[in-house]
């Protein structure tokens, strides 16, 4: 990287967006000796990457998909869940996404959709525990899963047979825990739940933005450079890319646009119109009371929170708000699930002042959009990676850096092009 008399920058690569799509985009683009520019308007893994429920999903090969059951659509209808909210007066512009959202989630469509999308998710585990041990990382991860928690025999049965389906189609590894195994597992949860599903493969993350800056400093020691500065300032110029920052003008041969949710602010302006929303979720840590401890995050299946040990304290994360992405803070989720929460584990007093929210970017076919923009040259996508940015995120990256630099994929990159929509 080169820095002339007036202070510009001249580098290879410009990736706009510093969450962990972003870094893991930069880091792989260095590791290749490019030079390279990780750009965001604020620190590292401050917007979405920072509050999520830290897990890596390798048994997510089904993405999020909207019901088609009549009694779930019922009670999201409602607006009561904890697991589902809506803002009624975003669904106007948002109903034109939630159908298509809706049409892909077809049992069939959606069928076809984890065919793809596992492509991408099978190689999550062994990307990440690359890059972590690079990164001096490893204490971050643990390798013990997380665990689906049932209240009802019904839910239960239903899951088992849906994760051994899932385990004869995609290799998955799970465990089935009765009442009893429950119990040893999780002994401080509420007694009374007929047993778990414990999916094995998958890590957690104690602290999703610890591992993102542990990522951005190895990007640093390979002579990546963090500037601060708005994406929207990035304009063509001749055979390249420009853009503003604090530390001065950038150039760059390509850029790669990894905006998460405010990726649609850049790629409407240059032309295209690309199907994205957001569902925004909550957070909020607690102290464990008394001698209570959480051994692996925990779904509370039929109620619809996520419990999951954190350095910070036991995270309480939400599900689905639909909402527009800049709308004032609605933590209804959050004060419902907690009283919930709090009769199935032990939690003492919150630890922070106000709810976390954040907005996951979301593509109605519920897959990222990867690889290069339809109508110009040497401009890059990476984001719309919904529930699994902390996922795919090392994943993402290597594919981005692999077509940039001309290498064979290792993935199949055709599935989520641009130009799918």
């Amino acid at each position: 990287m080169q820095v002339d008399v007036d202070g510009d920058i001249s580098a290879d690569a410009a990736v706009l967006g510093a969450g962990i799509v972003g870094v893991s985009v930069a880091l792989h683009l260095a590791k290749r000796g490019l030079s390279v520019a990780l750009i965001d308007r604020r620190g590292a893994g401050e917007e979405t990457s920072f509050g999520n429920a830290g897990l890596i999903q390798r048994e997510g090969v089904y993405p999020y998909g909207f019901p088609h059951d009549f009694g779930a659509l019922l009670r999201y209808g409602l607006n009561r869940t904890i697991d589902a909210s809506y803002h009624p007066s975003a669904l106007p512009r948002l109903a034109p996404f939630l159908f298509r959202y809706w049409r892909h989630s077809r049992p069939s469509r959606h069928a076809a959709i984890a065919r793809q999308y596992a492509t991408l998710i099978e190689h999550c585990v062994d990307e990440h525990r690359g890059l972590a041990a690079e990164a001096g990382a490893q204490a971050l991860m643990k390798p013990d899963g997380w665990i689906k928690a049932f209240r009802t025999e019904r839910e239960r049965d239903a899951r088992f047979a849906e994760a051994e389906g899932w385990r004869r189609e995609f290799g998955l590894n799970y465990r089935a825990l009765d009442a009893a195994a429950m119990q040893a597992s999780e002994p401080y949860l509420t007694p009374g739940l007929v047993g778990g599903l414990h999916w094995t493969d998958p890590l957690s993350v104690v602290d999703p933005q610890a591992l993102t800056l542990a990522y951005v400093a190895l990007f640093e020691r390979l002579g990546g450079r963090f500037v601060q500065g708005n994406a929207a300032s990035l304009a063509r110029d001749g055979q390249g890319w420009t853009l503003r920052t604090a530390a001065g003008r950038i150039s760059a041969r390509s850029a790669v646009i990894a905006l998460g949710p405010w990726a649609d602010t850049l790629t409407n302006s240059l032309g295209y119109d690309l199907p994205l929303a957001v569902k925004r979720g909550y957070h909020m840590h607690y102290r464990a009371a008394g001698a209570a401890k959480l051994n692996h995050p925990v779904l509370d299946v039929e109620r619809g929170y996520f419990l999951a040990p954190m350095r910070r304290g036991i995270r309480l994360t939400t599900g689905a708000e639909f909402a527009l992405r800049d709308a004032p803070k609605t933590p209804i989720q959050l004060a419902r699930a907690e009283p919930i929460a709090r009769d199935f584990f032990p939690l003492a007093e919150r630890l922070e002042p106000e709810p976390w929210v954040g907005a996951r970017p979301c593509t109605p076919d519920m897959m990222p959009i990867i690889g290069p923009a339809p109508r110009h040259r040497d401009l890059w996508f990476a984001f719309g990676h919904a529930h699994h940015g902390l996922t795919l995120g090392p994943v993402t990256g290597r594919l981005v850096a692999e077509m940039m630099c001309g290498e064979a994929p290792f993935v199949d990159p055709a599935p989520f092009k641009a130009d799918r929509f």
